[in-house]
This record gives C-alpha cells, structure tokens and sequence, in this order.
C-alpha cells in the first residue's frame, strides 16, 4: 500500500491522541507511517528521516509532540514537504507551550500547525488529505463523501434535539 503521509512523534505516549487521525485516514484508505522520533533525542534520525522522505514516497510530515515541541519545526528544517503541526496537551502549562512553539517558527520555514490534542490530530489527516486529494480525484471523492456523512450525521442530532426540545 501506497504510504504518503508519515507521522513521527516525539513520544510513544502521544499514540493515544493520535488513534483518531490513524482511524480518519484508514477510512478514506490513506497509508501512513507512523514513527517515534524526537526532535532533542534523535535529531540525526529526525533530519534523515525528513531528507529521505521524498524518496520513500512520502507527500505530508505530520510531527506531533508537547512541551518544547519542536519535532514539526525540525521536520521542517530538513525538508521542503509540506509540514503539519500538532501540539500535544501535555505538562504544566497543557500544551499551550506546545502550540506556540509550533505556530511560531521563522519566516522561511512554514509549518502548518492544528489545534491541540486529539481534535487536532484529527484535523491534521484531513488537511493533509485534502492537500494529497489537490493531485487525487479518486481522493477528492472520498473526501467529498466523508464530509457528507458528516454533515448527515450532524442533522441527525439536530433532528434528534429539535425532538426533545419540540422545536
């Protein structure tokens, strides 16, 4: 199977708030891989990993990490993919530190960074579906009907709340 999207986390503990985005991805029969490589711990293994991605057929990084999060921003550097953040909800400050250190990196080196924790995570397979669907119409259909199930599955509350409420 075809694996464009790769996921490298800066800790095995941040799997968890993942499974959504993996479950996201499978459903719109997208491969990915998923590593767990650090930004501080295994910054040779992070920049040889995003150098060789390309080659390894790989279209969208996705770094996921907390506390001084720079595993996106390290992706980043030593590639020219596009980059997706996800800041994780971890230590004192519960990943606030996380976010804006992933949002904020210098003019040249663009990371696209989602919202923190899980819901995050979900919307990082999504952009980077839409992103690989931009060269995909069969995607760009699977997408579509995604988004429709969705949306469906949303006016089912609202008929359901409108019932209780005798709205």
């Amino acid at each position: 199977m075809n694996k464009p999207i790769a996921f490298l986390l800066g800790s095995d503990s941040d799997l968890p708030t993942l499974e959504g985005a993996f479950s996201i991805l499978k459903e719109l029969e997208i491969g990915f891989h998923v590593r767990v490589l650090s930004a501080h711990r295994t910054p040779a293994e992070t920049a040889a990993f995003a150098h060789s991605a390309p080659e390894n057929g790989i279209k969208v990084l996705i770094g996921a990490a907390g506390l001084a999060a720079h595993l996106a921003g390290a992706l980043a550097a030593h590639s020219n993919l596009p980059v997706i953040g996800i800041p994780i909800d971890a230590g004192p400050l519960k990943g606030h530190d996380a976010l804006l250190s992933t949002a904020m990196m210098p003019p040249g080196i663009p990371v696209a960074t989602v919202g923190i924790g899980s819901s995050g995570a979900k919307n990082s397979a999504l952009l980077a579906a839409r992103i690989l669907a931009l060269g995909d119409a069969d995607l760009a259909k699977r997408l579509a009907e995604y988004r429709d199930a969705d949306r469906k599955k949303t006016l089912g509350k609202d008929e359901a709340v409108r019932k209780r409420f005798e709205c």
